[in-house]
């Protein structure tokens, strides 16, 4: 009946269902084309016309229809990501479906272990042991991934996130969308130590995202967050083909035995000016080293001595700031002499651009400032708070998370107004056009 409404061709559907049931075959494969048989001759017999009728369009090149978790997978494997780990969890269980079916191709592991426990605890051995390494969840896993994100920061081990956001808390709605975990990525664990947060906006984002992320996280030796949502992750998005060319591998300071040899002595913790130190595969000759989650001095043994534990504080801290220069920077859209913004991330990137247009019919000049780097914030969120009377944070959550933490970092709280969302749908233009009406202030923010 459907295809008769939509005048799409019968050998079109056969063809579907060849594909949906080629590998049952058999008896499967034969009922679902007779069935369907069946169903033209009754729409026949009932006189079904299309009542919908469909532009042609010409076939376009370089354009492909991806997701973004298998953006994501893509941009691991493109990134010289070699072992993954996960346990299945919505909206994260296409990345590890993704790798899977692909990263053994390229001489890589993808396994499904016990729990998320174990997940992270098996990517940083991996890492440890020279492979990059990543592990993708959702909000209950993140929660019990939070212990090995802890080991990662004080044993200095590169590690790579993915947290798709979803509805929390607890097991909330796993199937809807949200962006309340900004605060648990950012600040999750007990105790001090370095991380970094990347923020997607489209697939073609999650790609080369991925691949940054690899990038920083062998660079400073740290856990790096690649921060998504569930629209993000599970919607299907039409973007241009990756250019591989883009694609490069940066490792940092890992040394080969031949630096090793002109090294006199070799210290993993060693201080620098950077706080990033020099790091060798264990099994390097000359290039031994000890790792614990104690903590530890220059060599990597347990040290419980004042001035070392504050000295090799500062270091690890170090590496947060020293990683800004590295740290994708945001977009700016809309009208640059504008004096009302918005500042969002994800997902949002969509309903804002539109939001935007239909404020400007009636007579709003507007900006946005795309956000693609979480934590740290970077000075283009001063800049642009600078430039603007009001600035309007859009967020998928109750407490505005973002908007805190902006405000955590540069004050500004006379000209942050914050939009939220939190009912488990993503943003319309409509919800940002009506908030930010009813919220403007009556110069409206001249």
């Amino acid at each position: 009946m459907l295809c008769r409404v939509l005048g799409l061709a019968d050998q079109l559907a056969e063809e579907a269902i060849n594909w949906r049931y080629a590998r049952r075959g058999g008896d499967v494969l034969q009922s679902n084309l007779q069935a369907l048989k069946i169903g033209f001759r009754l729409a026949d017999q009932l006189g079904v016309k299309p009542s919908i009728s469909f532009p042609k369009t010409e076939p376009k090149q370089g354009l492909i229809q991806i997701t973004g978790d298998e953006a994501v997978g893509m941009g691991f494997i493109a990134g010289g990501g070699r072992f993954y780990a996960g346990y299945p969890i919505t909206p994260a269980s296409e990345i590890l479906e993704y790798l899977q079916a692909n990263l053994p191709k390229f001489n890589g592991v993808a396994l499904q272990a016990e729990d998320e426990i174990s997940a992270i605890n098996m990517a940083l051995g991996a890492s440890l042991a020279g492979a990059r390494a990543m592990v993708a969840t959702s909000g209950p896993g993140q929660d019990l991934m939070t212990e090995g994100l802890g080991q990662a920061g004080m044993a200095e081990i590169p590690l790579v996130i993915v947290e798709v956001q979803r509805a929390g808390p607890s097991t909330g709605m796993p199937t809807k969308h949200e962006q309340s975990d900004v605060n648990h990525v950012v600040f999750a664990g007990h105790g001090d130590f370095p991380r970094l947060v990347v923020a997607p906006a489209d697939a073609s984002d999650c790609f080369y995202l991925t691949v940054d992320a690899l990038n920083l996280a062998e660079k400073y030796q740290l856990p790096v967050f690649i921060l998504m949502d569930q629209a993000l992750g599970q919607n299907t998005q039409t973007v241009p083909e990756f250019d591989f060319s883009r694609v490069n591998i940066d490792r940092g300071k890992l040394l080969t035995q031949a630096d090793l040899n002109r090294i006199s002595v070799y210290k993993r913790y060693e201080f620098t000016e950077d706080g990033v130190s020099p790091r060798t595969i264990p099994g390097t000759p000359d290039g031994f080293f000890q790792v614990t989650g104690n903590e530890h001095n220059e060599w990597g043994f347990v040290s419980v001595d004042r001035t070392n534990r504050a000295k090799i504080m500062r270091k690890r801290m170090l590496k947060v700031e020293a990683a800004k220069k590295d740290m994708p920077r945001g977009r700016v859209y809309g009208d640059q002499d504008a004096r009302v913004g918005f500042i969002s991330y994800g997902s949002n990137l969509g309903p804002i651009l539109e939001a935007m247009e239909q404020l400007g019919k009636q007579g709003f000049k507007t900006k946005f400032l795309l956000l693609r780097s979480i934590y740290p914030l970077l000075e283009e969120v001063q800049e642009f708070l600078e430039s603007v009377n009001t600035a309007f944070v859009v967020e998928s959550n109750l407490t505005g998370q973002l908007a805190g933490l902006i405000r955590r970092e540069y004050g500004y709280a006379d000209k942050i107004v914050r939009i939220n969302k939190y009912d488990g749908s993503v943003f319309r233009p409509s919800d940002i056009v009506s908030q930010t009406l009813s919220q403007l202030p009556r110069n409206g923010g001249e």
